[in-house]
Protein backbone atom coordinates (compact mmCIF):
# COMPACT_ATOMS: atom_id res chain seq x y z
CA UNK A 1 0.00 0.00 0.00
CA UNK A 2 1.12 3.31 -0.99
CA UNK A 3 2.46 5.68 2.31
CA UNK A 4 -0.24 7.91 3.58
CA UNK A 5 -1.08 10.52 5.70
CA UNK A 6 -3.91 11.54 7.68
CA UNK A 7 -4.04 15.50 8.64
CA UNK A 8 -6.89 15.30 11.31
CA UNK A 9 -8.55 18.70 13.02
CA UNK A 10 -8.30 21.12 10.53
CA UNK A 11 -9.76 24.15 9.22
CA UNK A 12 -9.35 24.36 5.42
CA UNK A 13 -8.56 27.88 4.51
CA UNK A 14 -10.54 28.95 1.64
CA UNK A 15 -8.22 29.78 -1.50
CA UNK A 16 -9.53 30.52 -5.25
CA UNK A 17 -8.91 28.30 -8.18
CA UNK A 18 -7.08 29.89 -10.98
CA UNK A 19 -7.87 28.09 -14.18
CA UNK A 20 -7.66 28.98 -18.08
CA UNK A 21 -5.31 29.22 -20.52
CA UNK A 22 -2.29 31.13 -18.87
CA UNK A 23 -2.93 28.43 -15.52
CA UNK A 24 -2.60 25.42 -17.88
CA UNK A 25 0.43 26.25 -19.56
CA UNK A 26 2.13 25.73 -15.95
CA UNK A 27 3.43 22.49 -15.74
CA UNK A 28 2.89 21.41 -12.68
CA UNK A 29 5.03 19.10 -11.15
CA UNK A 30 2.41 16.34 -10.81
CA UNK A 31 -1.07 16.38 -12.05
CA UNK A 32 -2.78 13.10 -10.11
CA UNK A 33 -5.68 13.28 -12.55
CA UNK A 34 -5.02 14.10 -16.21
CA UNK A 35 -6.94 15.71 -18.28
CA UNK A 36 -9.26 17.38 -15.42
CA UNK A 37 -8.94 20.98 -14.21
CA UNK A 38 -8.53 21.51 -10.20
CA UNK A 39 -11.66 20.90 -7.76
CA UNK A 40 -12.49 24.48 -6.28
CA UNK A 41 -13.51 22.32 -2.99
CA UNK A 42 -15.45 24.21 -0.02
CA UNK A 43 -15.44 27.78 0.21
CA UNK A 44 -15.95 27.80 3.88
CA UNK A 45 -15.56 25.31 6.91
CA UNK A 46 -17.88 24.76 9.52
CA UNK A 47 -15.56 23.45 11.29
CA UNK A 48 -12.06 21.38 11.51
CA UNK A 49 -12.10 18.00 8.87
CA UNK A 50 -9.61 15.39 8.38
CA UNK A 51 -7.58 15.19 5.32
CA UNK A 52 -6.16 11.83 3.98
CA UNK A 53 -3.06 11.95 1.68
CA UNK A 54 -2.02 8.75 -0.25
CA UNK A 55 0.48 8.73 -3.04
CA UNK A 56 1.12 11.82 -2.48
CA UNK A 57 -2.53 13.02 -3.63
CA UNK A 58 -5.04 14.40 -1.64
CA UNK A 59 -7.61 11.66 -1.80
CA UNK A 60 -10.15 12.67 0.81
CA UNK A 61 -11.63 15.31 2.81
CA UNK A 62 -14.36 14.72 5.69
CA UNK A 63 -15.40 15.59 8.90
CA UNK A 64 -14.16 12.53 10.37
CA UNK A 65 -11.99 9.82 8.55
CA UNK A 66 -11.27 6.39 10.18
CA UNK A 67 -6.75 5.23 10.82
CA UNK A 68 -6.18 2.99 8.14
CA UNK A 69 -3.54 0.37 9.00
CA UNK A 70 -0.10 1.65 9.49
CA UNK A 71 -1.12 5.22 8.57
CA UNK A 72 0.90 8.79 10.04
CA UNK A 73 -1.29 10.76 11.67
CA UNK A 74 -0.47 14.45 12.27
CA UNK A 75 -3.11 15.69 14.65
CA UNK A 76 -2.80 19.68 13.95
CA UNK A 77 -5.13 20.63 16.76
CA UNK A 78 -7.71 23.15 14.79
CA UNK A 79 -4.69 24.93 13.08
CA UNK A 80 -5.68 26.29 9.37
CA UNK A 81 -4.36 24.40 6.16
CA UNK A 82 -3.74 25.84 3.15
CA UNK A 83 -2.45 24.35 -0.53
CA UNK A 84 1.47 24.18 0.18
CA UNK A 85 3.28 27.75 -0.77
CA UNK A 86 5.35 28.09 -4.38
CA UNK A 87 7.90 30.75 -5.10
CA UNK A 88 8.28 31.41 -8.63
CA UNK A 89 11.12 33.19 -9.07
CA UNK A 90 14.28 31.75 -6.77
CA UNK A 91 18.20 31.74 -7.34
CA UNK A 92 18.64 29.19 -4.91
CA UNK A 93 22.35 28.90 -4.82
CA UNK A 94 23.17 32.64 -4.50
CA UNK A 95 20.39 32.73 -1.69
CA UNK A 96 22.26 29.91 0.42
CA UNK A 97 25.69 32.01 -0.60
CA UNK A 98 23.82 35.35 0.94
CA UNK A 99 22.92 34.06 4.55
CA UNK A 100 26.65 33.69 4.82
CA UNK A 101 28.06 36.63 3.25
CA UNK A 102 29.39 40.20 4.90
CA UNK A 103 25.62 42.34 5.15
CA UNK A 104 26.59 46.27 3.70
CA UNK A 105 22.72 46.40 3.54
CA UNK A 106 22.45 48.71 6.03
CA UNK A 107 24.95 51.20 4.37
CA UNK A 108 23.96 54.78 3.31
CA UNK A 109 27.21 55.44 1.07
CA UNK A 110 30.50 53.66 -0.26
CA UNK A 111 32.28 55.20 2.57
CA UNK A 112 30.20 53.38 5.09
CA UNK A 113 29.78 50.03 3.45
CA UNK A 114 33.80 50.49 2.70
CA UNK A 115 33.63 50.95 6.63
CA UNK A 116 32.07 47.83 7.12
CA UNK A 117 34.46 45.58 5.31
CA UNK A 118 37.59 46.96 6.68
CA UNK A 119 35.82 46.17 10.30
CA UNK A 120 35.24 42.84 8.62
CA UNK A 121 38.68 42.33 7.52
CA UNK A 122 40.37 43.67 10.92
CA UNK A 123 37.85 41.27 12.66
CA UNK A 124 38.21 38.16 10.43
CA UNK A 125 41.88 38.50 8.37
CA UNK A 126 41.38 36.32 5.26
CA UNK A 127 43.90 33.64 4.64
CA UNK A 128 45.65 34.30 1.25
CA UNK A 129 43.87 32.89 -1.52
CA UNK A 130 40.32 33.72 0.34
CA UNK A 131 37.35 35.80 -1.38
CA UNK A 132 35.70 38.52 1.42
CA UNK A 133 32.13 38.49 0.41
CA UNK A 134 29.49 41.13 0.71
CA UNK A 135 26.22 41.63 0.01
CA UNK A 136 22.96 43.69 -0.46
CA UNK A 137 24.97 47.24 -1.02
CA UNK A 138 22.21 49.65 -3.06
CA UNK A 139 24.23 52.67 -4.52
CA UNK A 140 21.71 54.56 -6.55
CA UNK A 141 20.43 57.29 -4.07
CA UNK A 142 24.75 56.86 -2.20
CA UNK A 143 25.99 60.80 -2.22
CA UNK A 144 29.43 59.22 -2.67
CA UNK A 145 30.50 57.24 -5.34
CA UNK A 146 32.04 53.32 -5.06
CA UNK A 147 35.08 53.31 -6.54
CA UNK A 148 37.93 49.91 -6.60
CA UNK A 149 40.56 51.96 -5.10
CA UNK A 150 38.22 52.81 -2.02
CA UNK A 151 37.36 48.87 -1.75
CA UNK A 152 41.39 47.93 -2.01
CA UNK A 153 41.84 50.59 0.90
CA UNK A 154 39.26 49.18 2.85
CA UNK A 155 39.89 45.11 2.24
CA UNK A 156 44.15 45.56 2.69
CA UNK A 157 45.00 44.56 -0.71
CA UNK A 158 42.30 41.05 -0.10
CA UNK A 159 39.99 40.06 -2.95
CA UNK A 160 36.83 41.76 -1.85
CA UNK A 161 33.22 40.93 -3.71
CA UNK A 162 30.36 42.87 -2.85
CA UNK A 163 26.91 42.06 -4.77
CA UNK A 164 24.33 44.35 -5.15
CA UNK A 165 20.79 43.91 -3.72
CA UNK A 166 19.62 43.62 -7.10
CA UNK A 167 22.11 41.37 -8.19
CA UNK A 168 22.78 43.19 -11.02
CA UNK A 169 25.85 45.36 -10.27
CA UNK A 170 29.13 44.17 -8.30
CA UNK A 171 31.53 46.17 -6.11
CA UNK A 172 34.96 44.65 -6.52
CA UNK A 173 38.59 44.71 -5.20
CA UNK A 174 41.87 44.87 -7.77
CA UNK A 175 42.98 41.76 -6.31
CA UNK A 176 39.09 40.24 -6.91
CA UNK A 177 38.55 41.98 -10.05
CA UNK A 178 42.09 39.80 -11.23
CA UNK A 179 40.61 37.02 -10.03
CA UNK A 180 37.04 37.25 -11.78
CA UNK A 181 38.45 38.46 -15.38
CA UNK A 182 36.70 40.97 -14.78
CA UNK A 183 36.68 44.57 -16.97
CA UNK A 184 39.33 47.12 -16.17
CA UNK A 185 38.44 50.50 -14.63
CA UNK A 186 37.49 51.91 -10.96
CA UNK A 187 33.63 51.51 -11.75
CA UNK A 188 30.96 49.26 -10.43
CA UNK A 189 30.65 46.03 -12.75
CA UNK A 190 27.38 45.92 -13.91
CA UNK A 191 24.88 43.50 -15.84
CA UNK A 192 26.04 41.15 -18.20
CA UNK A 193 29.80 41.15 -17.28
CA UNK A 194 28.68 41.14 -13.97
CA UNK A 195 26.74 37.83 -14.35
CA UNK A 196 29.67 36.20 -15.80
CA UNK A 197 31.90 37.24 -13.16
CA UNK A 198 29.12 35.95 -10.54
CA UNK A 199 29.48 32.31 -12.46
CA UNK A 200 33.32 32.82 -12.08
CA UNK A 201 33.00 33.62 -8.35
CA UNK A 202 31.62 30.29 -7.73
CA UNK A 203 34.73 28.17 -8.23
CA UNK A 204 36.52 30.48 -5.96
CA UNK A 205 34.33 30.13 -2.57
CA UNK A 206 32.95 27.50 -0.42
CA UNK A 207 30.19 25.29 -1.51
CA UNK A 208 26.93 26.82 -0.29
CA UNK A 209 24.49 25.26 2.21
CA UNK A 210 21.74 24.70 -0.02
CA UNK A 211 20.14 21.77 2.41
CA UNK A 212 19.74 24.89 4.90
CA UNK A 213 18.39 26.74 2.54
CA UNK A 214 15.52 24.49 1.36
CA UNK A 215 14.84 23.78 5.35
CA UNK A 216 14.04 27.46 5.79
CA UNK A 217 12.09 27.46 2.84
CA UNK A 218 9.88 24.75 4.06
CA UNK A 219 9.61 26.22 7.45
CA UNK A 220 7.48 28.93 6.13
CA UNK A 221 5.55 26.45 4.48
CA UNK A 222 6.61 26.30 0.60
CA UNK A 223 6.44 23.31 -1.05
CA UNK A 224 7.89 24.43 -4.52
CA UNK A 225 10.25 26.67 -6.00
CA UNK A 226 11.18 27.43 -9.79
CA UNK A 227 15.14 28.19 -9.55
CA UNK A 228 16.12 30.38 -11.48
CA UNK A 229 19.82 30.43 -10.77
CA UNK A 230 22.67 30.90 -13.36
CA UNK A 231 23.38 27.60 -13.90
CA UNK A 232 22.99 24.12 -16.15
CA UNK A 233 19.92 23.51 -13.37
CA UNK A 234 18.98 20.71 -15.28
CA UNK A 235 22.24 18.78 -14.21
CA UNK A 236 22.63 20.37 -10.92
CA UNK A 237 19.19 19.87 -9.69
CA UNK A 238 19.24 15.93 -10.72
CA UNK A 239 22.66 15.44 -8.73
CA UNK A 240 21.16 17.36 -5.67
CA UNK A 241 17.73 15.03 -5.57
CA UNK A 242 20.55 11.73 -5.98
CA UNK A 243 22.06 13.33 -3.22
CA UNK A 244 19.04 13.78 -0.58
CA UNK A 245 17.96 17.40 -1.65
CA UNK A 246 14.76 16.61 -2.28
CA UNK A 247 13.16 18.75 0.56
CA UNK A 248 11.06 20.52 -1.76
CA UNK A 249 9.11 20.62 -5.88
CA UNK A 250 11.52 22.45 -7.62
CA UNK A 251 10.90 23.41 -11.90
CA UNK A 252 14.74 23.80 -12.71
CA UNK A 253 15.09 26.76 -15.26
CA UNK A 254 17.21 27.22 -18.32
CA UNK A 255 19.53 30.05 -20.07
CA UNK A 256 20.30 30.43 -23.04
CA UNK A 257 23.53 29.08 -22.93
CA UNK A 258 22.12 25.33 -21.85
CA UNK A 259 19.14 25.53 -24.78
CA UNK A 260 21.16 23.68 -27.23
CA UNK A 261 22.19 20.84 -24.24
CA UNK A 262 18.25 21.01 -23.52
CA UNK A 263 16.62 21.03 -26.97
CA UNK A 264 18.85 18.29 -27.54
CA UNK A 265 18.48 15.86 -24.97
CA UNK A 266 14.48 16.65 -26.14
CA UNK A 267 13.53 18.05 -22.49
CA UNK A 268 11.16 20.03 -22.23
CA UNK A 269 8.83 22.23 -19.50
CA UNK A 270 7.60 20.40 -17.69
CA UNK A 271 9.95 17.12 -18.61
CA UNK A 272 10.00 14.94 -14.81
CA UNK A 273 14.29 15.45 -14.35
CA UNK A 274 14.18 13.15 -10.97
CA UNK A 275 13.25 9.10 -12.57
CA UNK A 276 9.48 9.64 -12.47
CA UNK A 277 9.16 10.63 -8.56
CA UNK A 278 7.98 14.15 -9.94
CA UNK A 279 9.72 16.51 -7.72
CA UNK A 280 11.81 17.69 -10.41
CA UNK A 281 10.62 19.05 -13.52
CA UNK A 282 12.17 21.35 -16.31
CA UNK A 283 10.86 25.18 -16.12
CA UNK A 284 10.78 27.81 -18.29
CA UNK A 285 13.72 29.46 -20.34
CA UNK A 286 15.14 32.51 -18.81
CA UNK A 287 16.03 35.24 -20.35
CA UNK A 288 17.70 38.83 -18.82
CA UNK A 289 16.11 41.24 -21.47
CA UNK A 290 17.09 44.38 -19.53
CA UNK A 291 19.12 45.13 -16.29
CA UNK A 292 17.70 46.81 -13.02
CA UNK A 293 15.72 49.55 -11.39
CA UNK A 294 19.23 50.24 -8.60
CA UNK A 295 21.17 49.61 -11.16
CA UNK A 296 20.01 52.28 -13.26
CA UNK A 297 19.76 50.13 -16.29
CA UNK A 298 16.21 48.99 -16.66
CA UNK A 299 14.98 49.70 -20.06
CA UNK A 300 12.33 52.96 -19.68
CA UNK A 301 10.65 54.65 -22.75
CA UNK A 302 11.49 58.23 -20.31
CA UNK A 303 14.27 59.00 -19.30
CA UNK A 304 15.58 58.40 -15.68
CA UNK A 305 15.43 61.60 -13.28
CA UNK A 306 13.16 64.41 -13.34
CA UNK A 307 13.08 66.26 -16.43
CA UNK A 308 15.60 68.11 -17.77
CA UNK A 309 17.80 66.68 -14.93
CA UNK A 310 21.75 65.59 -16.54
CA UNK A 311 22.29 62.20 -15.90
CA UNK A 312 24.43 60.84 -13.84
CA UNK A 313 27.96 60.50 -15.61
CA UNK A 314 28.70 57.75 -13.57
CA UNK A 315 27.19 55.23 -15.79
CA UNK A 316 28.14 54.64 -20.01
CA UNK A 317 24.32 53.69 -20.93
CA UNK A 318 21.74 55.58 -22.23
CA UNK A 319 19.71 57.81 -19.99
CA UNK A 320 16.72 55.46 -20.82
CA UNK A 321 18.40 52.00 -19.24
CA UNK A 322 19.36 49.17 -21.68
CA UNK A 323 17.39 46.52 -23.60
CA UNK A 324 20.23 44.01 -22.82
CA UNK A 325 18.19 41.00 -25.22
CA UNK A 326 17.45 43.23 -28.15
CA UNK A 327 13.93 42.84 -29.87
CA UNK A 328 15.12 40.66 -33.06
CA UNK A 329 17.22 38.44 -30.61
CA UNK A 330 14.49 38.07 -28.33
CA UNK A 331 12.42 37.04 -30.82
CA UNK A 332 14.86 33.97 -32.19
CA UNK A 333 14.97 32.74 -28.40
CA UNK A 334 11.47 32.48 -27.87
CA UNK A 335 10.85 31.18 -31.28
CA UNK A 336 13.20 28.52 -30.77
CA UNK A 337 11.91 27.34 -27.30
CA UNK A 338 8.69 27.37 -28.31
CA UNK A 339 9.14 24.89 -31.12
CA UNK A 340 11.65 22.69 -28.77
CA UNK A 341 8.37 22.78 -26.06
CA UNK A 342 9.52 25.22 -23.71
CA UNK A 343 7.80 27.90 -21.60
CA UNK A 344 10.06 31.45 -21.57
CA UNK A 345 10.58 33.39 -18.59
CA UNK A 346 11.30 37.05 -19.67
CA UNK A 347 13.02 39.35 -17.18
CA UNK A 348 11.53 42.60 -17.76
CA UNK A 349 12.03 45.75 -15.54
CA UNK A 350 11.62 48.75 -16.66
CA UNK A 351 8.16 50.02 -19.03
CA UNK A 352 9.82 50.01 -22.35
CA UNK A 353 11.40 46.34 -21.58
CA UNK A 354 7.88 44.96 -21.27
CA UNK A 355 6.30 46.40 -24.21
CA UNK A 356 9.25 44.69 -25.92
CA UNK A 357 8.83 41.19 -24.25
CA UNK A 358 4.67 41.55 -24.61
CA UNK A 359 5.26 42.31 -28.57
CA UNK A 360 7.52 39.39 -29.23
CA UNK A 361 5.15 37.05 -26.66
CA UNK A 362 3.03 38.60 -29.16
CA UNK A 363 4.54 37.40 -32.23
CA UNK A 364 5.90 34.07 -31.44
CA UNK A 365 2.86 32.76 -29.95
CA UNK A 366 4.98 31.49 -27.18
CA UNK A 367 3.92 30.69 -23.55
CA UNK A 368 5.11 31.69 -20.14
CA UNK A 369 5.72 34.90 -17.83
CA UNK A 370 7.41 38.37 -17.89
CA UNK A 371 9.40 38.06 -14.62
CA UNK A 372 9.20 41.27 -12.35
CA UNK A 373 6.61 43.19 -14.45
CA UNK A 374 8.15 45.59 -12.09
CA UNK A 375 7.23 49.44 -14.11
CA UNK A 376 4.16 48.77 -16.84
CA UNK A 377 2.12 51.28 -18.95
CA UNK A 378 -1.28 51.24 -18.40
CA UNK A 379 -1.87 50.20 -21.87
CA UNK A 380 0.32 47.10 -21.58
CA UNK A 381 -1.57 46.23 -18.41
CA UNK A 382 -4.33 44.33 -20.31
CA UNK A 383 -2.36 42.68 -22.63
CA UNK A 384 -1.08 39.96 -20.19
CA UNK A 385 -4.20 39.51 -19.79
CA UNK A 386 -4.97 38.81 -23.74
CA UNK A 387 -1.88 37.12 -24.20
CA UNK A 388 -2.35 34.79 -21.59
CA UNK A 389 1.38 36.05 -20.08
CA UNK A 390 1.72 35.68 -16.90
CA UNK A 391 2.63 38.38 -14.54
CA UNK A 392 5.42 37.04 -12.14
CA UNK A 393 5.88 39.47 -9.60
CA UNK A 394 7.72 39.75 -6.51
CA UNK A 395 6.09 42.45 -4.20
CA UNK A 396 8.73 42.93 -1.07
CA UNK A 397 10.95 44.51 -4.25
CA UNK A 398 8.65 47.96 -3.86
CA UNK A 399 9.47 47.95 -0.02
CA UNK A 400 13.36 48.61 -1.63
CA UNK A 401 12.69 50.29 -4.35
CA UNK A 402 9.84 53.38 -3.00
CA UNK A 403 12.72 55.60 -2.68
CA UNK A 404 14.70 54.91 -5.60
CA UNK A 405 11.91 54.88 -7.75
CA UNK A 406 10.59 57.96 -6.72
CA UNK A 407 14.12 59.78 -7.10
CA UNK A 408 14.52 58.14 -10.72
CA UNK A 409 10.87 57.33 -12.40
CA UNK A 410 9.39 60.55 -10.46
CA UNK A 411 5.54 61.05 -11.71
CA UNK A 412 5.74 57.53 -12.77
CA UNK A 413 5.37 55.44 -9.57
CA UNK A 414 1.59 55.06 -9.88
CA UNK A 415 2.79 52.29 -12.62
CA UNK A 416 5.08 50.31 -10.76
CA UNK A 417 3.95 46.98 -8.80
CA UNK A 418 0.48 47.39 -10.26
CA UNK A 419 -0.75 44.71 -8.61
CA UNK A 420 -4.71 46.11 -8.58
CA UNK A 421 -4.84 46.75 -11.90
CA UNK A 422 -2.95 43.32 -13.39
CA UNK A 423 -5.69 41.66 -10.99
CA UNK A 424 -8.83 43.96 -12.62
CA UNK A 425 -7.28 43.68 -16.34
CA UNK A 426 -7.96 40.20 -15.59
CA UNK A 427 -3.98 38.80 -15.68
CA UNK A 428 -2.63 35.66 -13.90
CA UNK A 429 -0.29 37.21 -10.80
CA UNK A 430 1.80 34.83 -9.69
CA UNK A 431 4.20 35.60 -6.83
CA UNK A 432 7.50 35.48 -5.50
CA UNK A 433 10.94 36.61 -3.97
CA UNK A 434 14.10 36.89 -6.51
CA UNK A 435 15.82 35.26 -3.31
CA UNK A 436 18.47 36.73 -2.44
CA UNK A 437 17.00 39.65 -4.08
CA UNK A 438 14.28 39.45 -1.35
CA UNK A 439 13.90 37.07 1.55
CA UNK A 440 12.91 33.35 0.25
CA UNK A 441 9.40 33.78 2.24
CA UNK A 442 6.34 34.18 0.31
CA UNK A 443 4.47 35.42 3.18
CA UNK A 444 6.89 38.56 3.03
CA UNK A 445 5.50 39.22 -0.06
CA UNK A 446 1.73 38.68 0.25
CA UNK A 447 2.27 41.29 3.65
CA UNK A 448 4.08 43.58 0.88
CA UNK A 449 1.42 43.27 -1.63
CA UNK A 450 -1.41 43.59 0.99
CA UNK A 451 0.03 46.40 2.72
CA UNK A 452 3.16 48.32 0.41
CA UNK A 453 4.76 49.74 3.22
CA UNK A 454 7.29 48.16 5.69
CA UNK A 455 7.60 51.08 8.24
CA UNK A 456 5.32 53.87 9.26
CA UNK A 457 4.58 55.79 6.46
CA UNK A 458 1.82 55.21 4.79
CA UNK A 459 0.99 52.63 1.76
CA UNK A 460 2.75 53.47 -1.35
CA UNK A 461 0.23 53.53 -3.94
CA UNK A 462 -2.35 52.39 -1.93
CA UNK A 463 -4.64 52.10 -4.85
CA UNK A 464 -2.77 48.60 -6.11
CA UNK A 465 -3.07 47.29 -3.06
CA UNK A 466 -4.35 43.28 -3.19
CA UNK A 467 -6.41 41.44 -0.50
CA UNK A 468 -5.01 39.43 1.70
CA UNK A 469 -7.09 36.61 -0.48
CA UNK A 470 -5.95 37.80 -3.89
CA UNK A 471 -2.37 37.50 -2.36
CA UNK A 472 -2.53 34.39 -0.89
CA UNK A 473 -4.06 32.76 -4.25
CA UNK A 474 -1.11 34.36 -5.85
CA UNK A 475 1.85 32.51 -3.81
CA UNK A 476 0.17 28.78 -4.40
CA UNK A 477 0.48 26.65 -7.20
CA UNK A 478 -3.77 27.45 -8.61
CA UNK A 479 -5.34 24.64 -7.08
CA UNK A 480 -7.71 26.40 -4.86
CA UNK A 481 -8.85 25.11 -1.64
CA UNK A 482 -7.52 21.57 -0.58
CA UNK A 483 -9.70 18.96 -2.25
CA UNK A 484 -9.51 15.51 -3.23
CA UNK A 485 -7.90 14.90 -6.45
CA UNK A 486 -5.27 17.79 -5.41
CA UNK A 487 -1.00 17.47 -4.80
CA UNK A 488 -0.92 16.46 -1.50
CA UNK A 489 1.30 20.04 -0.96
CA UNK A 490 -0.05 21.51 2.07
CA UNK A 491 0.90 24.23 4.98
CA UNK A 492 -0.27 24.00 8.47
CA UNK A 493 -0.49 27.50 10.11
CA UNK A 494 -1.16 28.73 13.65
CA UNK A 495 -3.16 31.74 12.66
CA UNK A 496 -5.94 32.20 10.35
CA UNK A 497 -4.30 33.98 6.99
CA UNK A 498 -7.63 35.56 6.29
CA UNK A 499 -9.12 36.98 9.40
CA UNK A 500 -10.71 40.14 9.18
CA UNK A 501 -8.64 43.24 9.73
CA UNK A 502 -9.64 46.68 10.10
CA UNK A 503 -6.10 47.86 8.56
CA UNK A 504 -3.79 47.19 5.86
CA UNK A 505 -1.04 47.25 8.67
CA UNK A 506 -2.68 44.73 10.30
CA UNK A 507 -3.31 42.19 7.70
CA UNK A 508 0.57 43.07 6.46
CA UNK A 509 1.64 42.61 10.20
CA UNK A 510 -0.09 38.93 10.66
CA UNK A 511 0.81 37.79 7.13
CA UNK A 512 4.58 38.97 7.60
CA UNK A 513 4.88 36.94 11.03
CA UNK A 514 2.99 34.15 9.93
CA UNK A 515 3.67 30.67 11.69
CA UNK A 516 3.80 27.70 10.16
CA UNK A 517 3.80 24.70 12.15
CA UNK A 518 3.51 22.38 9.59
CA UNK A 519 4.67 21.58 5.92
CA UNK A 520 3.89 18.49 3.97
CA UNK A 521 5.36 17.68 0.38
CA UNK A 522 4.00 14.90 -1.66
CA UNK A 523 2.31 13.65 1.70
CA UNK A 524 5.21 13.68 3.59
CA UNK A 525 5.63 15.59 6.50
CA UNK A 526 9.13 18.46 5.73
CA UNK A 527 8.84 20.75 8.44
CA UNK A 528 7.20 20.21 11.74
CA UNK A 529 6.76 22.64 14.86
CA UNK A 530 3.94 21.50 16.93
Amino acid sequence: MAATLLLRRARLVPVAPRVGAAYAWRARTRVPRRGTTPQPGPTAQPGPVDLRIVGGVVTDVAPRLDRLPGEDVLDVDGRWALPGLWDQHVHLTQWASSTSRLDVSRAESAAQAADLVAAHVAAHPPAPGDVVEGFGFRDALWPDVPTRTMLDAAGRGAAVVLVSGDCHSGWVSTAAARALAVPAGDDLVREHPWFDAVARLASLVRTPDVGRALAQAAARGVVGIVDLEWAPNHRVWPERMAAGLDTLRVRAGVYPEHLDDVLLAGLRTGSVLDDGRGLLTLGPLKIISDGSLNTRTAACHDPYGAPGEVPDPALALATHGEQTVPAAELTALLGRATAGGLHAAIHAIGDRANTTALDVFAATGARGSIEHAQLLRSEDIRRFADLGVVASVQPAHLLDDRDVAEALWPGRTGRAYPLRDLLDAGAFLALGSDAPVALLDPWLAMSAAVHRSADERPPWHDEQAVSPAEALAASTDGWGTLAPGHPGDLAVVDVDPLAPDATTAQAGARLRTMPVAATVVAGRLVHRAL
